[in-house]
C-alpha cells in the first residue's frame, strides 16, 4: 500500500478537526448564549451587572449594556422572530437554521445524502441487471461527491463525528477513482501494443 493515501487521510482528518475546533475555541469569548427562535445570541458577562453581545455582529456593535437594556434587546429579538410568518419559523426551526441564507448549507448536506443514496441504489440496479454483485465506477463518483458535500456540511455544522466519518471515506473514494483511471491507462497501453 502506498503511503500517499494514508497521509492524505490523516491530513484530511486533522484539517477537519481543526475546522471544527475553531468555533469551539472561539466559545471562550462569551459566557453564555440565548436562543431566540432559531437564532443564537452570544453574550459576555461584564462587571457591575453589565453584559455585551459578542454575536451576531449587529448586536455586538451596541457595546456594553445594563441588565434592563439587555432585556429590551431580547424582547426586540423575540418580537422580530414572532413577526416572521409562521411557516418560515417552522421551517427554520425544522432545519435548525437562523436564516434562509443558511439553507444553502442544508442543501449541500441534502445533496451529499442524496448522492450516498444514489450510489447504493445505482449499485443495486447494476448488480441486479448483471445477476452478480458489481461496483461500477459511478458508485465511486457518487461516493466521492457525497463525501465531499457531507464533509463540508459537517464542518459548517461543527459536527466532529460527521467530519471524522467523512474525512477517511473521501480519500478512499478518490483513491478508488485513481486506481480505476490507472487500470484504464494500463489496458489502453496493452491494447496499443497488441495492435
Amino acid at each position: 500500500m502506498k503511503p500517499g493515501p494514508i497521509a492524505a487521510m490523516v491530513l484530511l482528518i486533522f484539517l477537519g478537526m481543526w475546522l471544527v475546533l475553531q468555533p469551539t475555541l472561539q466559545r471562550e469569548q462569551y459566557d453564555y448564549f440565548v436562543k431566540v427562535g432559531s437564532i443564537e445570541l452570544f453574550v459576555k458577562d461584564l462587571d457591575n451587572g453589565r453584559v455585551e453581545f459578542v454575536s451576531p455582529p449587529g448586536l455586538a456593535e451596541r457595546g456594553p449594556m445594563s441588565g434592563d437594556e439587555f432585556q429590551d434587546v431580547l424582547r426586540e429579538q423575540w418580537d422580530a422572530w414572532l413577526a416572521r410568518p409562521p411557516m418560515t419559523r417552522t421551517l427554520l426551526g425544522f432545519f435548525n437554521i437562523s436564516s434562509w441564507t443558511n439553507f444553502a448549507w442544508v442543501a449541500v448536506g441534502l445533496l451529499g445524502q442524496a448522492a450516498f443514496f444514489g450510489r447504493m441504489f445505482m449499485q443495486w440496479i447494476v448488480s441486479e441487471k448483471n445477476r452478480r454483485s458489481e461496483v461500477p465506477e459511478l458508485f465511486w463518483w457518487f461516493s466521492f461527491i457525497g463525501g465531499v458535500c457531507l464533509f463540508t456540511y459537517f464542518v459548517w455544522r461543527v459536527d466532529i463525528v460527521g467530519v471524522l466519518g467523512q474525512s477517511t471515506g473521501v480519500v478512499i473514494y478518490a483513491r478508488n477513482l485513481r486506481l480505476i483511471h490507472k487500470q484504464r491507462k494500463r489496458e489502453a497501453r496493452v491494447e496499443g501494443i497488441g495492435d
